[in-house]
Protein backbone atom coordinates (compact mmCIF):
# COMPACT_ATOMS: atom_id res chain seq x y z
CA UNK A 1 0.00 0.00 0.00
CA UNK A 2 1.32 3.17 -0.69
CA UNK A 3 2.33 5.84 1.76
CA UNK A 4 0.48 8.79 2.01
CA UNK A 5 2.01 11.54 1.92
CA UNK A 6 1.58 14.59 4.89
CA UNK A 7 -0.38 17.38 3.92
CA UNK A 8 2.14 20.41 4.29
CA UNK A 9 1.22 23.26 6.78
CA UNK A 10 -0.85 26.01 5.46
CA UNK A 11 0.04 28.34 8.36
CA UNK A 12 -2.68 29.93 9.84
CA UNK A 13 -5.54 27.49 7.77
CA UNK A 14 -4.34 24.88 9.57
CA UNK A 15 -7.47 23.29 11.95
CA UNK A 16 -5.40 22.90 14.35
CA UNK A 17 -3.93 26.52 15.08
CA UNK A 18 -7.52 27.58 14.05
CA UNK A 19 -8.23 25.44 17.15
CA UNK A 20 -5.44 27.13 19.65
CA UNK A 21 -3.26 29.87 18.69
CA UNK A 22 -1.46 29.87 21.91
CA UNK A 23 -1.12 26.47 22.03
CA UNK A 24 2.73 26.96 22.50
CA UNK A 25 2.75 29.21 25.19
CA UNK A 26 1.09 27.07 27.05
CA UNK A 27 2.47 24.45 29.59
CA UNK A 28 1.91 20.82 28.86
CA UNK A 29 -0.60 19.37 31.45
CA UNK A 30 0.46 16.03 33.30
CA UNK A 31 -2.18 13.27 32.78
CA UNK A 32 -4.65 13.88 36.04
CA UNK A 33 -4.57 11.19 38.58
CA UNK A 34 -7.22 8.70 38.43
CA UNK A 35 -9.82 9.05 41.11
CA UNK A 36 -10.18 5.33 42.99
CA UNK A 37 -13.77 4.42 44.34
CA UNK A 38 -11.99 4.87 47.43
CA UNK A 39 -11.04 8.37 47.35
CA UNK A 40 -14.25 10.10 46.03
CA UNK A 41 -17.01 11.02 48.28
CA UNK A 42 -19.58 8.58 49.59
CA UNK A 43 -23.02 9.48 50.62
CA UNK A 44 -23.57 5.80 52.18
CA UNK A 45 -20.46 6.15 54.48
CA UNK A 46 -21.13 9.87 55.57
CA UNK A 47 -24.64 8.66 56.95
CA UNK A 48 -23.35 5.76 58.61
CA UNK A 49 -20.52 7.81 60.18
CA UNK A 50 -23.15 10.01 61.27
CA UNK A 51 -25.49 7.29 62.67
CA UNK A 52 -22.15 6.56 65.40
CA UNK A 53 -23.39 9.60 66.97
CA UNK A 54 -27.01 9.30 66.88
CA UNK A 55 -29.53 8.16 68.70
CA UNK A 56 -33.64 6.75 67.45
CA UNK A 57 -34.56 10.12 66.66
CA UNK A 58 -31.54 10.41 63.93
CA UNK A 59 -30.71 13.65 65.69
CA UNK A 60 -26.59 13.97 66.40
CA UNK A 61 -27.21 15.86 69.99
CA UNK A 62 -24.93 16.70 72.83
CA UNK A 63 -23.78 13.36 73.88
CA UNK A 64 -23.00 12.07 70.50
CA UNK A 65 -21.36 15.60 69.99
CA UNK A 66 -19.03 15.08 72.87
CA UNK A 67 -17.96 11.58 71.24
CA UNK A 68 -17.71 13.37 67.89
CA UNK A 69 -15.43 16.00 68.63
CA UNK A 70 -13.28 13.37 70.70
CA UNK A 71 -12.85 11.32 67.57
CA UNK A 72 -12.19 14.22 65.44
CA UNK A 73 -9.58 15.67 68.33
CA UNK A 74 -11.54 19.13 68.51
CA UNK A 75 -12.61 20.30 72.06
CA UNK A 76 -15.97 20.83 72.22
CA UNK A 77 -15.30 24.56 73.06
CA UNK A 78 -13.07 24.81 70.05
CA UNK A 79 -13.66 28.03 67.52
CA UNK A 80 -13.54 25.45 64.63
CA UNK A 81 -16.63 23.71 65.80
CA UNK A 82 -18.53 26.80 65.63
CA UNK A 83 -17.04 27.13 62.29
CA UNK A 84 -17.85 23.92 61.49
CA UNK A 85 -21.23 23.98 62.32
CA UNK A 86 -21.53 27.55 60.63
CA UNK A 87 -20.74 25.57 57.17
CA UNK A 88 -23.61 22.99 58.39
CA UNK A 89 -25.99 26.00 58.67
CA UNK A 90 -27.14 23.93 61.71
CA UNK A 91 -29.85 26.50 63.53
CA UNK A 92 -29.22 24.77 67.19
CA UNK A 93 -25.85 24.50 69.22
CA UNK A 94 -24.94 21.01 70.68
CA UNK A 95 -26.81 19.73 67.77
CA UNK A 96 -26.98 18.45 64.07
CA UNK A 97 -29.57 17.08 61.85
CA UNK A 98 -29.22 14.23 59.43
CA UNK A 99 -29.94 16.55 56.22
CA UNK A 100 -27.32 19.23 57.93
CA UNK A 101 -24.30 16.77 58.59
CA UNK A 102 -24.63 15.64 54.67
CA UNK A 103 -25.11 18.72 53.07
CA UNK A 104 -22.02 20.47 55.12
CA UNK A 105 -20.04 17.23 54.86
CA UNK A 106 -20.90 17.04 51.32
CA UNK A 107 -19.81 20.42 50.37
CA UNK A 108 -16.31 19.84 52.51
CA UNK A 109 -16.26 16.43 50.73
CA UNK A 110 -15.74 14.39 53.95
CA UNK A 111 -16.95 11.71 54.91
CA UNK A 112 -14.87 10.39 57.81
CA UNK A 113 -12.83 11.44 60.62
CA UNK A 114 -9.60 11.40 59.07
CA UNK A 115 -11.07 13.40 56.21
CA UNK A 116 -12.45 15.76 58.70
CA UNK A 117 -9.24 16.00 60.35
CA UNK A 118 -7.47 17.12 56.95
CA UNK A 119 -9.90 20.14 56.74
CA UNK A 120 -9.29 21.42 60.28
CA UNK A 121 -6.60 23.86 59.12
CA UNK A 122 -9.22 24.81 56.04
CA UNK A 123 -12.04 25.48 58.73
CA UNK A 124 -9.60 27.81 61.01
CA UNK A 125 -8.06 29.74 58.05
CA UNK A 126 -12.05 30.57 57.33
CA UNK A 127 -11.73 32.61 60.35
CA UNK A 128 -8.58 34.85 58.73
CA UNK A 129 -10.46 36.31 56.39
CA UNK A 130 -12.49 39.40 57.18
CA UNK A 131 -15.81 39.08 55.39
CA UNK A 132 -15.84 35.12 56.33
CA UNK A 133 -15.49 35.99 60.05
CA UNK A 134 -18.08 38.75 59.83
CA UNK A 135 -20.73 35.96 58.78
CA UNK A 136 -19.45 33.65 61.27
CA UNK A 137 -19.49 36.22 64.24
CA UNK A 138 -23.26 37.11 62.94
CA UNK A 139 -24.02 33.82 62.63
CA UNK A 140 -23.18 32.91 66.32
CA UNK A 141 -25.95 35.20 67.40
CA UNK A 142 -28.32 33.35 66.66
CA UNK A 143 -26.91 29.70 67.02
CA UNK A 144 -26.24 30.72 70.37
CA UNK A 145 -29.50 31.60 71.77
CA UNK A 146 -32.12 30.06 72.70
CA UNK A 147 -35.01 30.58 69.94
CA UNK A 148 -37.73 31.24 72.51
CA UNK A 149 -35.88 34.45 72.77
CA UNK A 150 -34.84 37.44 70.34
CA UNK A 151 -31.33 38.35 72.87
CA UNK A 152 -28.85 36.33 74.20
CA UNK A 153 -28.56 35.84 78.24
CA UNK A 154 -25.27 38.20 79.25
CA UNK A 155 -23.54 35.13 80.22
CA UNK A 156 -23.71 33.06 76.91
CA UNK A 157 -22.86 36.35 75.06
CA UNK A 158 -19.17 36.86 77.27
CA UNK A 159 -18.25 33.61 76.59
CA UNK A 160 -19.39 33.98 72.34
CA UNK A 161 -17.52 37.16 72.60
CA UNK A 162 -14.36 35.06 74.42
CA UNK A 163 -14.50 32.57 71.52
CA UNK A 164 -14.91 35.06 68.81
CA UNK A 165 -12.66 38.57 69.58
CA UNK A 166 -11.23 37.43 73.29
CA UNK A 167 -7.58 36.59 71.30
CA UNK A 168 -7.90 39.54 68.35
CA UNK A 169 -9.58 42.00 70.05
CA UNK A 170 -7.15 43.89 73.03
CA UNK A 171 -9.80 45.80 74.78
CA UNK A 172 -12.11 42.46 74.75
CA UNK A 173 -10.77 41.51 78.98
CA UNK A 174 -11.60 45.16 79.89
CA UNK A 175 -15.28 45.32 78.18
CA UNK A 176 -15.88 42.01 79.86
CA UNK A 177 -14.89 43.34 82.57
CA UNK A 178 -17.67 46.52 82.46
CA UNK A 179 -20.04 43.54 80.99
CA UNK A 180 -19.80 41.83 84.24
CA UNK A 181 -20.50 44.94 86.58
CA UNK A 182 -23.03 46.24 84.25
CA UNK A 183 -26.66 46.53 84.31
CA UNK A 184 -27.28 44.65 81.46
CA UNK A 185 -28.82 41.01 81.23
CA UNK A 186 -28.95 40.24 78.03
CA UNK A 187 -27.51 41.55 74.25
CA UNK A 188 -29.78 42.26 71.47
CA UNK A 189 -28.56 41.76 68.12
CA UNK A 190 -27.63 45.46 67.11
CA UNK A 191 -25.31 45.49 69.81
CA UNK A 192 -24.11 41.82 68.83
CA UNK A 193 -23.24 43.33 65.66
CA UNK A 194 -22.01 46.86 66.39
CA UNK A 195 -19.43 45.08 69.00
CA UNK A 196 -17.60 43.89 66.36
CA UNK A 197 -17.66 47.00 64.12
CA UNK A 198 -16.35 48.69 67.45
CA UNK A 199 -13.51 46.06 67.95
CA UNK A 200 -12.22 47.01 64.57
CA UNK A 201 -12.76 50.53 63.96
CA UNK A 202 -11.98 52.03 67.31
CA UNK A 203 -8.96 52.60 69.02
CA UNK A 204 -7.49 50.75 71.99
CA UNK A 205 -7.34 54.38 73.45
CA UNK A 206 -10.62 55.21 72.11
CA UNK A 207 -9.93 58.61 71.15
CA UNK A 208 -11.40 57.99 67.52
CA UNK A 209 -14.95 57.00 69.36
CA UNK A 210 -18.07 59.06 67.89
CA UNK A 211 -19.83 60.39 71.25
CA UNK A 212 -22.67 61.31 68.48
CA UNK A 213 -22.49 58.26 66.04
CA UNK A 214 -25.08 55.73 66.20
CA UNK A 215 -24.04 53.98 68.08
CA UNK A 216 -25.68 51.61 70.81
CA UNK A 217 -25.99 52.87 74.50
CA UNK A 218 -24.48 50.16 76.08
CA UNK A 219 -20.81 51.30 73.95
CA UNK A 220 -21.21 54.95 74.83
CA UNK A 221 -21.40 53.60 78.91
CA UNK A 222 -18.35 51.33 78.07
CA UNK A 223 -16.36 54.04 76.62
CA UNK A 224 -17.56 56.58 79.43
CA UNK A 225 -16.81 54.19 81.89
CA UNK A 226 -13.51 52.63 80.54
CA UNK A 227 -12.51 56.76 80.46
CA UNK A 228 -13.44 57.31 83.73
CA UNK A 229 -11.09 54.14 84.96
CA UNK A 230 -8.45 55.52 83.26
CA UNK A 231 -8.49 59.03 84.49
CA UNK A 232 -8.85 56.99 88.19
CA UNK A 233 -5.39 55.28 87.91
Amino acid sequence: MPVKKKRKSSGSDDPGLRKCKITCFCRPQAPGRLISPEDQFSNKKCLAWFYEYTGPDEVLGPEGMEKFCEDIGVEPENIIMLVLAWKLEAPNMGFFTKEEWLKGMTLLQCDCIERLQGKLDYLRNQLNDTILFKNIYRYAFDFAREKDQRSLDMDTAKSMLALLLGRTWPLFPVFNQFLEQSKYKVMNKDQWYNVLEFSRTVSTDLSNYDEDGAWPVLLDEFVEWQKARLAAL
